[in-house]
């Protein structure tokens, strides 16, 4: 069964604790990370090395669900997060692993994403596309300066 990998870069006008914690809050996940068109449902996010997750994304037209949910593996605060997430249909078999790499840069933070395992029914294109997509939104929450 082969499978696929991505791989996005951007630079974000925000600290890299706050991009961080766009990753980890679930009220923050449920905002940025579904693509357009999908609505998110975050059932649990136990934020520790060896806690899970799960969630569901609900396409906005067609009302279907698709839910899943993984483990993290890996938190350094402000650096990196490392976590697998399987889907609950035996049609989109196996496990994802997503590295997410952050460094403090002159103008915010560089932000790095490699997800690798995605599974052969999912078009390569068109999860990269969806992850530009939550990108663009991330971007939106994070670089905000709300004082009030």
């Amino acid at each position: 069964m082969a499978t696929g990998t991505v791989r996005l870069h951007r630079v974000l006008r925000a600290p890299a604790e706050r991009v961080y914690r766009a990753f980890l809050n679930a009220e923050a996940t449920a905002k940025w990370l579904p693509p357009n068109g999908f609505t998110c449902n975050v059932q649990h996010m136990d934020v520790r090395v060896g806690g899970t997750f799960r969630m569901s994304f609900t396409n906005f037209t067609t009302g279907q669900s698709h839910a899943f949910g993984g483990e993290y593996l890996e938190l350094v605060p402000d650096e990196r997060i490392c976590y697998t997430d399987t889907f609950d249909d035996p049609n989109l078999p196996g496990t994802m692993r997503t590295t997410v790499s952050l460094r403090a840069v002159s103008c915010g933070t560089e932000l790095g994403v490699v997800q690798e395992g995605i599974p052969e029914v999912i078009p390569v294109e068109g999860c990269y596309l969806g992850w530009q997509e939550s990108l663009v939104l991330l971007a939106k929450l994070v670089e905000a300066e709300i004082r009030e």
